[in-house]
């Protein structure tokens, strides 16, 4: 079994209140306007004097540029789940914008686990993920349903 397999959990090894802390990300203005440009190209993503007279008061990343560096971040570490980060369901909220120069990392927290009954081989994990800021302010909450295999039993293995 390699290290990375090792290091991943499944739907068996978690518990409702474990907690999650990935890596970071500094983010810069140039990143900003580069996802901007390609995904959401609106004037307060992409123009610092346009940013400064609109609602942001200031350039500040799309919320699908902070939404994409927090997958990153937990397939990065933040979220170690044996297979991958399958999702089922989500609901996000961008309380602050994130700007320029901002280290975000990601804290999630496992809510619920609910083994499926009718495929015994996994359940659904629901997470909430915050990315937050250098100084600690929420930038984003994420409360994902994630798809998580269960621990295969000796008795599985031989079967195959």
């Amino acid at each position: 079994m390699n290290s990375e397999k090792r290091n991943h959990l499944f739907l068996d090894d978690l518990h409702v209140g474990q907690t999650f802390t990935s890596p970071s990300h500094h983010l810069d203005a140039e990143q900003i306007k580069r996802f901007a440009q390609e995904f959401d190209p609106q004037s307060f993503h992409l123009d610092e004097n346009a940013a400064a007279r609109s609602l942001f008061a200031g350039l500040a990343a799309s919320g699908w540029h902070t939404a994409a560096l927090t997958m990153r971040l937990l397939v990065n570490g933040g979220a170690p789940i044996a297979g991958g980060i399958i999702g089922a369901a989500v609901e996000i909220a961008w309380p602050k914008p994130t700007r320029p120069g901002d280290e975000l990392h990601v804290v999630s927290e496992v809510a619920e686990i609910v083994p499926s009954r009718s495929k015994p081989d996994r359940g659904i994990v629901v997470l909430r993920s915050e990315t937050r800021n250098q100084r600690g302010e929420v930038v984003q909450v994420l409360t994902s349903k994630l798809v998580v295999p269960r621990r295969q039993s000796d008795a599985e293995k031989l079967q195959r």
